[in-house]
């Protein structure tokens, strides 16, 4: 069933129109996207589906093509019309939490509003957090994804990133897949080459934080910055 062919009162897009995009369920949203139902099955019960897929409709933004072409009514091409509209709905959020102007004192306050970016990863992701003099985050930048057990930082990048932006400081945070959050060697190597970068540039690195599922390592709170 086509969304034209339900009552003119029960339509999504006729709904969002006359009442506004707030107002609309995730199931009416999620049906305005995929279009149509399939035989039997009106595209509201094929939104239906998708949701009832996942626990929380956050997990969706990790759904893959294959397990969403697996859902009754939803093939690839809608499977992938899906995921371009999520994906671009999450870069949306991103772009503007970032733009923020937005103070993060400590090291908790980072792990609380970074940890969603983290959360069921398997392989490592490295961002860097660039603050201007007042300590206010001007730009946070994915910079590096590695392997489940390894994670290739360059330096140079991290600091070119930091010249554009006129940082006045740095913090790097990147998580563990094992939720182990205690710093590798690897980690405590990195850490103290980008602290001695860092004094040489006048741009300090004050904090490098590891994130796993139920917590966090900061380096700074663990007096292990000062090298």
């Amino acid at each position: 069933m086509k969304l034209k062919e339900l009552p003119e009162q029960e339509r999504p897009r006729e709904r969002l129109e006359k009442i506004g995009k707030e107002n609309l369920s995730n199931e009416e949203l999620l049906a305005i996207l995929l279009k149509t139902g399939t035989k039997g099955h009106s595209v509201k019960e094929v939104a239906l589906e998708v949701l009832g897929s996942v626990d929380e409709i956050h997990e969706l933004q990790d759904m893959t093509l294959e397990s969403l072409s697996k859902i009754s009514g939803i093939g690839k091409v809608k499977a992938i019309e899906l995921i371009a509209a999520i994906e671009l709905g999450k870069r949306i959020f991103l772009e503007r939490k970032t733009k923020q102007k937005k103070k993060l004192k400590t090291a908790e306050a980072i792990y609380e509003d970074m940890k969603y970016l983290f959360h069921g990863k398997k392989q490592e992701y490295f961002y860097c957090l660039y603050f201007n003099n007042k300590q206010e985050l001007i730009e946070r930048k994915l910079l590096f994804m590695g392997t489940i057990n390894h994670s290739i930082v360059h330096p140079r990048e991290i600091f070119k990133e930091a010249y554009l932006r006129s940082a006045s400081s740095i913090i790097c945070v990147h998580n563990h897949p094992s939720n182990d959050i205690n710093p590798s060697r690897e980690d405590i190597h990195v850490t103290k080459k980008l602290v001695e970068i860092g004094k040489l540039n006048g741009i300090l690195v004050t904090d490098h934080i590891i994130m796993g599922d139920e917590g966090y390592y900061s380096f700074f709170e663990n007096n292990r910055m000062d090298y």
